[in-house]
């Protein structure tokens, strides 16, 4: 029975490397991944940028590069077409003597301008971090807010995918009249259903280990990780029969499946910006425990007690929404 499952999930395999669309589906995490380290800032960037003249004060580029983000041009006219762009970048050059002037095109904001004057002034007088007074205090966060954000969303989007395959693959299936053989076949209509339904949670699944590796991610208990996205997984493969079952055409079932980026986003958003006492419009939506879990394994600050609370709660609510499904699902296999 297990050979048999393993063939199904096989060929599934195999047919969808040959498919665009499933194939653009199974690298869409490595996608996600280089995104997320392109555009998600670090904890500790900043968001001011100044441009200096090439070779004129090697020291003060330096100095300047502890606490802003330093660009260097050859010429003076270089630094002027620079800081006329539309971003908040500022020129630093040398005037008389060893004075020096700002540089700027007026619509910066101030707190910007007074930062880099700051700057500047501090690095004439020569006073380094070790000259404060004021000490430094955190809490031990070293993972940009963003970033385990944008991780997160695109951990539980991956799942999403892993049942868009399934329905993809169900209706390849029906359009080579092919899914009817299965009444025939040894294997039983439960040994399909799990022999399709392991590439909808074999896909996210690495899917899901490269981003974190990808990401950066490399410090987290990964069977912690593993829990939450299997249990994930379950809804978007019932979903995923569904919607190849009841539905012909390729597109239509692709589109089909985004309905369920709405209770993610939804959940998602709910979690984040409401206060308590809404909360508990959003725990029928697996999703949300997910949501919750996955912040815990990100920041790995849970036990695995609470991992086993969340992915049990997701897990539940898979069994009712099999339940309901099953026989929708029966019936579009005969």
């Amino acid at each position: 029975m297990i050979r048999k499952i393993l063939l199904i999930f096989q060929r599934d395999l195999k047919t969808s490397v040959r498919n665009f669309i499933t194939l653009y589906i199974i690298v869409v995490p490595v996608i996600f991944a280089v995104m997320i380290n392109v555009f998600s800032p670090g904890i500790n960037d900043t968001t001011v940028e100044i441009v200096l003249l090439e070779g004129e004060n090697q020291r003060q580029e330096e100095y300047f590069r502890q606490f802003a983000k330093v660009e260097v041009l050859k010429t003076i006219e270089d630094i002027e077409e620079r800081v006329i762009k539309r971003d908040n970048i500022i020129g630093v050059l040398p005037d008389q003597g060893d004075e020096y002037f700002i540089l700027r095109q007026g619509n910066e904001p101030d707190y910007i301008v007074d930062y880099v004057k700051n700057l500047t002034a501090f690095d004439y007088y020569d006073i380094g971090i070790e000259d404060t007074t004021a000490e430094i205090v955190d809490y031990g966060r070293d993972i940009p807010p963003l970033k385990k954000l944008m991780v997160n969303i695109a951990i539980i989007f991956t799942s999403i995918l892993g049942g868009m395959i399934i329905a993809l693959n169900i209706v390849e299936e029906k359009t080579d009249n092919t899914i009817s053989a299965i009444n025939l076949s040894p294997v039983s209509r439960l040994g399909f259903i799990a022999g399709k339904s392991l590439i909808g949670v074999f896909i996210p699944i690495v899917g899901a280990f490269l981003l974190l590796l990808i990401t950066g991610f490399r410090d987290i208990n990964y069977f912690h990780a593993f829990l939450m996205v299997a249990t994930t997984c379950l809804i978007s493969v019932l979903v995923g029969f569904i919607e190849g079952v009841n539905n012909d055409d390729v597109m239509t079932a692709a589109g089909n499946m985004k309905l369920l980026f709405l209770p993610l986003f939804g959940s998602i958003a709910g979690a984040e910006l409401l206060a308590d006492k809404w909360q508990p419009l959003f725990y029928w939506i697996p999703f949300y425990w997910t949501y919750k879990g996955n912040n815990l394994v990100l920041s790995n600050t849970g036990s695995l007690l609470d991992i086993m609370k969340y992915s049990g709660i997701v897990l539940g609510i898979s069994v009712v929404v099999f339940i309901v499904l099953a026989p929708r699902i029966r019936k579009g296999l005969e």
